[in-house]
């Protein structure tokens, strides 16, 4: 396109933070490519606005972390809390994601075409995380808001401690956590699954088919013993 800019940063040949301080130096709209990155942690966080950043390999712990506004494509696979705080913006990982994946995300879209380790959607907070695979156990675990979407099957203790965050699984789910529960479907469920499905490219995941997990609400208070001091 006329007038945009393209840059491409080495992890060959510049340290993490010079290729953080470069990405905030580019005007909005510019098209990044991040190469060599080699697992290196910590890449395209705290930045704000819109850039298109592609990171061509694996990348480390934290990738987009506390960004505002970017589109990152990791072509490969990342290590813990990727999209951890994300506000808005996109990130798609073409491989698959280690622990921790969307941790406390508050907005934007997070897309694995891969599976997700354990405690995926971590403390949600409003993001939207879409797995196409598998995820590992306590996911969802302590979400408050925001949406998770399993293309695959869930392991053990699914939505442990879930507040208003809903969690759809396409596969099976070997275990609810601790005030989660199954709920009926609704037609505004089925849109909404059929419109982040969508959105991910996830053409395996059947919106009429997911099982919706939700809260039970039991853990939102308790009642103190009679005496009891704390």
């Amino acid at each position: 396109m006329a007038g945009m800019t393209a840059a491409e940063l080495s992890c060959a040949e510049l340290s993490v933070r010079e290729v953080n301080k470069a990405l905030r130096q580019l005007p909005a709209g510019a098209v990044v490519r991040i190469t060599e990155p080699r697992g290196r942690h910590n890449l395209a966080v705290g930045l704000s606005g819109h850039l298109d950043i592609t990171i061509c390999g694996n990348a480390g712990y934290f990738t987009g972390g506390l960004c505002d506004g970017p589109d990152i494509l990791v072509d490969g696979f990342v290590g813990w809390s990727v999209g951890e705080n994300l506000m808005s913006g996109t990130i798609r990982v073409r491989g698959n994601a280690s622990e921790c994946a969307g941790a406390s995300a508050r907005g934007g879209l997070i897309v694995i075409d891969g599976d997700a380790s354990s405690r995926a959607g971590i403390s949600l907070k409003g993001g939207t995380i879409a797995v196409a695979g598998d995820v590992g156990h306590m996911s969802g675990f302590m979400a408050q808001a925001g949406t998770i979407l399993i293309g695959g099957d869930a392991a053990d203790s699914l939505g442990d401690s879930l507040y208003e965050a809903v969690i759809y699984v396409a596969g099976k789910i070997r275990s609810l956590g601790s005030d989660a529960r199954v709920e009926e479907l609704s037609s505004e469920d089925v849109r909404r699954v059929r419109e982040l499905a969508a959105a991910a490219g996830f053409s395996h995941v059947r919106a009429e088919d997911v099982t919706r997990v939700a809260s039970a609400r039991n853990l939102y208070r308790f009642d103190a013993l009679k005496d009891q001091r704390y």
